[in-house]
């Protein structure tokens, strides 16, 4: 894949990149947080990272800027930051999310297993599908509350555990027949 400055430099994959520099400053300010203040502010890098995901598939597709390199990095950008989130929060809530984390991982293996079998027939699944997007959406949103409210109690979180671990597990079925099809095609 050859990727020219154009490309490089596209406000979409500026977009993903911010989300990828701001990883480091959510896992800082979250895993050192002390007070209310310090939460919100965690909270908010992670509702600006779900805002610049948001904003940057709306500018490819409005703009026509889908880019081959924008395709790989916006992932990478969503994997990358939903991985530090599950992370943080199982660490920091004593393994509560070890079913979440257990889930996401089985999840991500197989996408990225299938894609690089796919790769290898010269073929690829072309962008998120509906359902991924969901799935994305709704942990973007639990986890805000959970960071927000670091009081929460425990059956909330529990809650907002299971609505996220569920979407999750849609998407990883119903991309199972997507990746099933495209590979028998």
């Amino acid at each position: 894949m050859k990727i020219n400055s154009k490309e490089l430099f596209s406000i979409p994959n500026i977009l993903s990149y911010i989300r990828i520099l701001l990883i480091p400053f959510f896992l800082k300010t979250y895993i050192y947080a002390a007070a209310p203040k310090d939460y919100y502010v965690a909270s908010f890098i992670i509702l600006l990272s779900g805002l610049t995901d948001l904003v940057d598939g709306y500018i490819a597709r409005k703009y026509n800027m889908i880019t081959e390199l924008g395709k790989a990095i916006d992932p990478i950008a969503d994997k990358l930051t939903q991985g530090a989130i599950v992370l943080c929060l199982m660490i920091r809530l004593k393994g509560m999310f070890v079913p979440l984390v257990v889930i996401f991982i089985l999840k991500e293996l197989f996408m990225a297993i299938s894609c690089l079998v796919l790769l290898r027939k010269r073929k690829k699944l072309d962008g998120a599908k509906w359902f991924g997007k969901v799935s994305t959406a709704v942990f973007y949103i639990n986890m805000f509350i959970i960071i927000a409210i670091p009081g929460l109690n425990t059956t909330a979180v529990n809650i907002l555990i299971c609505i996220s671990a569920f979407f999750m597990l849609l998407s990883f079925a119903l991309y199972i027949p997507a990746f099933k099809n495209l590979y028998k095609s």
